[in-house]
C-alpha cells in the first residue's frame, strides 16, 4: 500500500495552534472572541447612517414644537394627494359631462361611455345598494337578484332607471306600488293550504296532487288577476311570477302559506334627492350589465 502523503493533525499539533484574539471581556471563564463585523456590512451601515441624515434634511422627518421638520424640499404627501385628484377629476370631466347629456341606449351603445359608466357604477353600487342586494347583485331573502332574467318591475335600462330615481313603496309621488292583500283574513285555512300546493306545482315543486285542483280554483279567484293565469308574473302591477324557482321570500310550502296569509312588502329608497343624475345613469348601466339586463 502507498501510504498518504497528507498526515492527520495529532493532539500536540491542535494544542500548539495559535489561540484566537478574545476582546478582553470574560463572563463566568467565558471569554469574548474578537470577531470583526465583514467591512461589507460595515460599508451598507455606514451608508444607510449617512443616507438618514440626508432624508432628515431634504424630506418631512421628526415632529417639532409647533408641528415637524419639513425639510428643504417642501414634500407633502397630501398635497401630492390633491394635485392627483385634481387631475383624475379632469380627466373624467369630459366624460361625467357626455354621460350627463347623452341618452341611456347612446350611453350603452359607446364603448368608452359603456366601460366608465360600468366602473363609476360599480363604484356607487358597493357604496349604496350592495348592503341590501349583496356583492355583485347576487341578492338574499327579501332583497331581489339583479344578476339574473327575472325582474318584477323589467329590466330595460328605462325601466331600472325609473325603479333607482323613485324607488319602491318609498312614498315619493313616483314610486312603484304594489300590495298583496293579506289572504290570511280573507280565505280559510284549507283554502290557503291547497293555493300553497298549487303554487308549488307551478313551479314543477312536489305538491299534493289531490289539493291542486281546489287550489287552482282559489288561485283564479283571487291571485290571477295580478300574478296571471298561469302565475307568470305581470310586470306592470309589480306582481312577480311564481312559475319558476325565484323566490323573494322562500319557496317551500311554509314560506308560501306565510306570504299569503301575511304578506311582507320591501321597501327601496328613491335616490332621485340621495344620488346625482350622472351617478344614477352610470348605477342604472353597471346593474343593466350584470347579467339579467333585457
Amino acid at each position: 500500500m502507498v501510504e498518504s502523503s497528507r498526515e492527520m493533525p495529532t493532539s500536540s499539533d491542535r494544542n500548539s495552534a495559535p489561540e484566537p484574539a478574545t476582546t478582553g471581556h470574560s463572563w463566568d471563564g467565558i471569554e469574548e472572541y474578537n470577531k470583526p463585523l465583514p467591512k461589507w456590512w460595515l460599508y451598507v451601515l455606514y451608508a444607510t447612517i449617512v443616507w438618514s441624515i440626508g432624508y432628515y434634511v431634504f424630506y418631512p422627518s421628526w415632529p417639532w414644537a409647533n408641528g415637524y421638520l419639513r425639510g428643504v424640499l417642501g414634500y407633502n404627501q397630501r398635497v401630492e394627494l390633491e394635485q392627483t385628484m385634481v387631475a383624475a377629476r379632469e380627466a373624467q370631466g369630459a366624460l361625467l359631462a357626455s354621460i350627463d347629456a347623452a341618452e341611456l341606449p347612446e350611453i350603452q351603445a359607446d364603448p368608452d361611455l359603456r366601460t366608465f359608466a360600468v366602473a363609476g357604477g360599480k363604484t356607487a353600487f358597493a357604496d349604496n345598494c350592495a348592503p341590501c342586494h349583496g356583492p355583485g347583485g347576487g341578492g338574499q331573502v327579501g332583497y331581489p337578484s339583479l344578476a339574473d332574467d327575472d325582474w318584477i318591475w323589467g329590466g330595460s335600462l328605462e325601466e331600472i332607471h325609473q325603479t333607482l330615481l323613485y324607488g319602491v313603496r318609498f312614498g315619493h309621488d313616483e314610486s312603484r306600488i304594489s300590495e298583496m292583500p293579506a289572504f290570511g283574513a280573507m280565505l280559510e285555512r284549507a283554502e290557503i293550504n291547497a293555493v300553497a300546493e298549487y303554487v308549488l306545482s307551478l313551479s314543477g315543486q312536489d305538491h299534493d296532487a289531490a289539493m291542486v285542483e281546489e287550489g287552482s280554483a282559489v288561485f283564479a279567484d283571487n291571485c290571477a288577476a295580478c300574478h296571471g293565469e298561469k302565475g307568470d308574473g305581470i310586470r306592470e302591477l309589480g306582481a312577480p311570477s311564481l312559475a319558476d324557482s325565484i323566490w323573494l321570500y322562500g319557496g317551500d310550502k311554509n314560506s308560501i302559506v306565510r306570504q299569503v296569509t301575511q304578506p311582507r312588502h320591501g321597501v327601496m329608497p328613491a335616490w332621485i334627492d340621495r344620488l346625482d343624475p350622472v351617478t344614477i345613469k352610470m348605477l342604472t348601466v353597471y346593474v343593466h350589465s350584470l347579467g339579467g339586463g333585457e
